[in-house]
């Protein structure tokens, strides 16, 4: 039986504790090579089979292969860790992630006519053989994974101080996962054990002034302390008095008081800090989220253009008014920007009150409501995209005097605003698109919303991109 916690909560504590199992992820020790060697698996795997094939086939690797290596590389690289996942779930995202990146290639490939660069024969027998290296080499790590471990100095014998929480999360975390290289043997914590929490058969090994002798007598090479931050005296009198041990000391958060948005660590001026709440798009990841920004809406402005065209003329013959509807809203820093969208309603609000468009609403014309339940009412706002205004991906925006209502009433609303608003977001894929007629349904928008800015990665976005087209084909939810 593992650690576990027994009790449930929707306080503050239980955020802290979900933002430190998704979103601080802070890893153990001896977990760090093995996924190191696992982040170059799959732009390894996808290279070497199409360079692979290239020789089979007796073909010339001329530059648009070495070229085409490069963007795959440059696409998969860092590669997710999918070892605590199913072998079913490893399965499916390594088929989603290929078909996705693959489809963007192709796409690109035809735009740009650069197909006719490369053998069929190759591409085609790419397309299966690419996948399939991903997942021998993923098995294959896995099995091999104990024996990587083995090799590297074995388990590292751990002890947490602090019987809390956020001590037994860490504790069932590690005891789950195989490949962590960590064996947590105990607790130590000053409180009588009928005072603690209920844990597992894991032993109260003793209280903190004991934890060095023990440290020295016994050889832990891991400490994770798991204490609370107001314990600051405490803290200190521990590391002071573990300065004599070779033990490696970890320092696991007290994080009940927020929820982390991208927290790590970082430095100010060689001064350690904690990142609580940050952007993900700072540095190199802001610039592949523009790029990729740039490169996707040029991309379906052209291919779509006919359509836009054929859009904008049914909307002037359908009722009378603009074709585009400009209305207010907050984007990147809750600075106001117009959105643009096709007209769909017979009125264009942008006041201090703004009803949402409701089943059945009187205000939409015909065209408008085959519009809003296709979404390509929303195209315009690549031309958003482009301005720097918006992203393809992110937190849809809402207009100025919802934002107004639901900042009051939702904590935590405007941290959404970390980043520029999106044509599609995570929300919108998982079911949550369309009216929000309850204060639980908005609740749970902006809950996706932020876990978005937790989770952010390109892979992620290239995701959200292709099963907005099937959401929009299948969902119920818009009008």
């Amino acid at each position: 039986m593992l650690p576990h916690i027994t009790r449930s909560r929707t306080s503050p504590g239980g955020r802290g504790a979900n933002a430190l199992k998704r979103a601080f992820q802070m890893p153990v020790a001896g977990e760090r090579p093995i996924e190191f060697l696992e982040s170059f698996l799959d732009p390894l795997m996808l290279i070497g089979s199409l360079w692979g094939l290239v020789l089979y086939f007796e073909v010339e690797l001329s530059n648009p292969y070495l070229i085409l290596g490069l963007v795959v590389f440059s696409m998969t690289f860092p590669g997710p860790s999918y070892l605590r996942a199913s072998p079913l779930r490893l399965v499916w995202r390594v088929i989603s992630g290929w078909t996705i990146i693959a489809a963007l290639l192709a796409l690109f490939g035809y735009a740009a006519h650069l197909l006719r660069d490369f053998d069929p024969y190759v591409l085609a027998n790419w397309l299966w053989l690419g996948p399939l290296c991903q997942l021998a080499a993923r098995f294959a790590l896995r099995l091999a994974a104990p024996v990587l471990i083995t090799l590297s100095g074995g388990e590292r014998r751990s002890v947490i101080a602090g019987v809390n929480e956020q001590g037994l999360s860490l504790a069932a975390r590690v005891a789950g996962n195989r490949v962590a290289g960590i064996r947590v043997i105990g607790f130590f914590d000053d409180r009588h054990a009928d005072r603690l929490p209920d844990y597992s058969p894991l032993p109260l090994l003793g209280n903190l002034a004991e934890l060095p002798g023990f440290v020295r007598r016994t050889g832990v090479q891991v400490i994770y302390l798991s204490l609370p931050m107001t314990t600051q005296g405490r803290i200190l009198k521990v590391l002071d008095e573990l300065r004599d041990t070779t033990a490696s000391i970890y320092f696991v958060p007290d994080f009940f008081v927020t929820d982390l948005i991208q927290g790590r660590m970082d430095t100010v001026e060689d001064i350690p800090v904690v990142a609580v709440c940050e952007s993900p798009f700072a540095g190199v990841s802001g610039f592949v989220k523009r790029a990729s920004d740039i490169v996707l809406s040029v991309l379906i402005l052209a291919l779509l253009a006919p359509l836009l065209a054929l859009i904008a003329i049914g909307v002037k013959l359908s009722s009378p008014g603009p074709v585009i509807f400009r209305q207010r809203r907050y984007g990147l820093d809750g600075v106001e920007i117009t959105v643009y969208k096709f007209r769909s309603m017979t009125v264009c609000e942008d006041g201090g009150e703004i009803r949402q468009a409701q089943k059945g609403d009187s205000r939409l014309t015909p065209f408008g409501a085959f519009l809003r339940k296709t979404s390509l009412d929303e195209l315009p706002q690549l031309v958003n995209v482009l301005q720097g205004r918006m992203s393809m991906v992110g937190p849809r925006p809402h207009a100025v005097a919802h934002n107004e209502m639901y900042r009051k009433m939702i904590k935590g609303y405007m941290v959404r605003h970390k980043v520029r608003p999106g044509i599609t977001g995570w929300a919108q894929v998982n079911g949550l698109r369309g009216e929000t007629e309850t204060l639980d349904k908005m609740q749970a928008r902006i809950e996706h919303d932020l876990e978005y800015l937790r989770n952010w990665s390109l892979r992620l976005d290239l995701y959200i991109v292709v099963k907005t087209l099937f959401v929009v084909l299948r969902d119920q939810h818009a009008y």
